[in-house]
């Protein structure tokens, strides 16, 4: 199953913004199941995002991807750069973190998963980009991509208010160097991971989960603090997923897009 969702389009003179598409693609049992010798469960068709720094609280970040089944994608962070400027010197662009309407401050992009499986073998995530970041309106046409531009995603960890052993989650740096590439993100092991799993990248200062911080309020040329329109609140970059661009790429000053899939996979 494939879900995708288009981020935000913007194109400024003299500023560049990186955004992605989501593709989720899930492989696990159907959501009731009733196999022999072991236990029907019918769970929930749908769970409603939580807070990855305090499960226990659901949050509205608005509209996101999702798939269905007893394994499966709750919601995906859209990641999404805003504007930067063009720069020879500094290549290196942050995400913007997750908002959320409501009272909820900013956090670091997420992924939520549901295992309602009754027979849990594990589950792994993988992330792959699908293709480089590009621009097709470029008139050069060797100068659409942003070769050898690398998105990396650091600072994962997992939070629940499950009973459930944690998946194990990458802790080193994921950069995708390969393009079409899969990466793994985590790994949950036969009986792990079941109930509700956030795995987030990056942590407010707030976080009570012993997670460094990463997000700093993004400021104008004034010093001022740039508001997004959509949730009414203060803008802040996450330094855990980064977007590196060689300096000897040709950046031009309009929108580039790729495209992300997130793979959750039922263990064998």
């Amino acid at each position: 199953m494939r879900v995708t969702r288009m981020s935000f389009w913007l194109s400024t003179i003299g500023l560049l913004l990186f955004s992605s598409s989501i593709s989720l693609t899930v492989h696990a049992a159907q959501n009731l199941l009733d196999e022999p010798d072991a236990v029907s469960v019918k769970g929930s068709v749908v769970t409603n995002p939580i807070d990855p720094e305090n499960p226990g609280n659901v949050i509205d970040p608005g509209e996101g991807p999702s798939t269905k089944g007893a394994l499966r994608i709750d919601y995906v962070s859209a990641l999404d750069f805003g504007e930067s400027k063009i720069s020879q010197e500094s290549r290196e662009y942050k995400a913007l973190a997750q908002q959320f309407f409501g009272d909820t401050g900013p956090r670091g992009s997420y992924i939520q998963i549901t295992d309602q499986q009754a027979n849990s073998s594990g589950w792994t995530l993988q992330i792959k980009q699908e293709k480089q970041f590009a621009n097709s309106i470029i008139q050069e046409a060797g100068e659409q991509e942003l070769k050898g531009a690398v998105l990396s995603l650091d600072e994962g960890w997992a939070s629940s208010n499950s009973t459930s052993e944690a998946p194990t989650v990458t802790r080193e740096t994921i950069a995708l160097n390969s393009i079409g590439s899969a990466y793994e993100v985590a790994i949950a092991k036969t009986g792990s991971g079941k109930g509700v799993w956030t795995i987030a990248f990056g942590a407010s200062d707030t976080n009570k989960n012993n997670q460094s911080p990463t997000l700093n309020p993004v400021l104008d040329t004034s010093g001022e603090p740039v508001i997004d329109h959509t949730y009414n609140k203060p803008v802040y970059s996450n330094s855990a997923i980064t977007l590196t661009v060689p300096k000897t790429t040709v950046i031009h000053p309009v929108e580039y897009q790729t495209e992300i899939t997130w793979i959750l996979a039922k263990l064998p």
